[in-house]
């Protein structure tokens, strides 16, 4: 059992016998394979939202996308969303403050998931599934800790653990809570 879990560890423990060199895992590896793919697609979101990037309709007709929705003002939510995406999706592919890169991409995703994806049900092509797939994303990143290979690496929420998940999940729900409830 004991051998099983040093396997699975995304780092390996430090070695305390001589000059011990940094190593980075095949953990390592697949857990910023990861954090770059949905955090890249998660800040491209955000960028066409922003920005008009990307094939994207940019602020202005997001924000009358998100008037349709019931969000008022528009614009003020369309920033809202999409600095959330973009900066959430940015913290995550670096493993930067990646607690709260984490909750805001959540809250985003709950949002998506109240106002546009339930009513489609889970499978259809603006299913629930997306969303779903990318906040359980953040999440677990959130509880796994980013990685070796990341900028918070040298930080106490760099290692992960319950707080940070609890943090992100917290954070990310009571944020989409609060713009839902608006």
């Amino acid at each position: 059992m004991n051998h099983n879990a040093e396997r699975l560890r995304a780092s390996p423990p430090p070695d305390t016998g001589a000059a011990a060199r940094p190593s980075v895992s095949a953990g390592d590896c697949g857990l910023l394979l990861i954090r770059i793919v949905f955090g890249l697609v998660m800040a491209g979101h955000g960028a066409q939202k922003l920005f008009g990037i990307f094939g994207g309709m940019g602020l202005t007709d997001t924000a009358k996308g998100f008037e349709a929705l019931g969000y008022h003002p528009g614009k003020v939510y369309a920033v809202i969303g999409g600095l959330s995406e973009f900066l959430g999706g940015l913290g995550l592919a670096l493993g930067l403050f990646t607690p709260l890169a984490a909750a805001a991409v959540i809250g985003v995703m709950i949002n998506a998931m109240v106002t546009v994806a339930a009513a489609h049900g889970l499978w259809a092509p603006e299913g629930l599934e997306y969303n779903m797939s990318i906040a359980a994303a953040a999440l677990a990143i959130a509880a796994i800790g980013p990685g070796r290979l990341s900028l918070d690496r040298p930080f106490p929420w760099g290692k992960g653990g319950w707080l940070e998940a609890g943090v992100a999940l917290g954070l990310g729900g009571v944020a989409a809570a609060i713009v839902l409830a608006l």
